[in-house]
C-alpha cells in the first residue's frame, strides 16, 4: 500500500526493504557523500545487514528514518532521505538528503524528496520543526533547502576537519544551520 502524501510526480518515499542492502553500502561508502554526514568510517554489509533487519522500527522508538527516493518511471533508486535526531517532546526532526549519482542531481528529484518529506513531518509525525546542517560550500544543498522555506539560522564556524589530500593539509569548513518552522 502507498501513501499518499509520500508519492510525488516525479518520486516516491518509501521504506527500506532488505534487497537495498547493495545501494547502502554504495551511498554509505561513497567518500563524496561523507561531507554531507557525520562519519570518515567505511561500513561493512555485515553491519548495514543489521541496520535494515531494524529500519522497521518507529521513529519514536529509534530517534530516526531513512526513506529511499525512486523515481516514479523506473522504480530505480535514486538516493535517500533522512530524519534523525527526532525529539517527540519539542516535535522536532533533522533533516538530510542524498542523491547518489551525479547524472540525477538538478533534476528536480531532491526538491520533490524534501517536499515529501516535509509533508509527512508535517501532516503525519505533527513536527512544530524540521531543520537541515549544510556545509557552508555546499550551495547546491543551500539553494535546495532556501526554495523550499528553510531559513538560515546560523553558522557554526570551523565546524568541520577535512583533509586536502591534493595539498595533504588540514582544512576546518563552516557548516550553515537551517531551520523550517511549520
Amino acid at each position: 500500500m502507498e501513501l499518499k502524501t509520500l508519492k510525488g510526480k516525479k518520486v516516491h518515499l518509501r521504506a527500506l526493504e532488505p534487497e537495498d542492502l547493495d545501494t547502502l553500502y554504495t551511498i554509505e561508502n561513497d567518500e563524496s557523500l561523507w561531507n554531507v554526514g557525520e562519519t570518515i568510517t567505511p561500513f561493512s554489509k555485515h553491519i548495514l545487514k543489521e541496520y535494515l533487519s531494524n529500519a522497521h522500527k518507529d521513529i519514536f522508538e529509534v530517534g530516526q528514518l531513512r526513506l529511499v527516493i525512486c523515481e516514479n518511471a523506473t522504480n530505480n533508486v535514486l538516493g535517500m532521505v533522512d530524519l534523525f535526531d527526532f525529539d517527540a517532546h519539542n516535535l522536532r526532526a533533522g533533516v538530510g538528503i542524498a542523491i547518489s549519482s551525479e547524472k540525477n542531481r538538478r533534476k528536480g528529484f531532491g526538491k520533490e524528496a524534501l517536499e515529501l518529506v516535509c509533508g509527512y513531518c508535517k501532516q503525519h509525525l505533527v513536527l512544530h520543526q524540521i531543520f537541515a546542517n549544510i556545509e557552508a560550500s555546499n550551495t547546491s544543498s543551500s539553494t535546495l533547502f532556501e526554495a523550499l522555506g528553510f531559513k538560515l539560522i546560523g553558522s557554526k564556524k570551523e565546524w568541520h576537519r577535512k583533509r586536502n589530500f591534493e595539498t595533504n593539509t588540514i582544512v576546518y569548513t563552516d557548516e550553515l544551520f537551517y531551520q523550517l518552522i511549520f
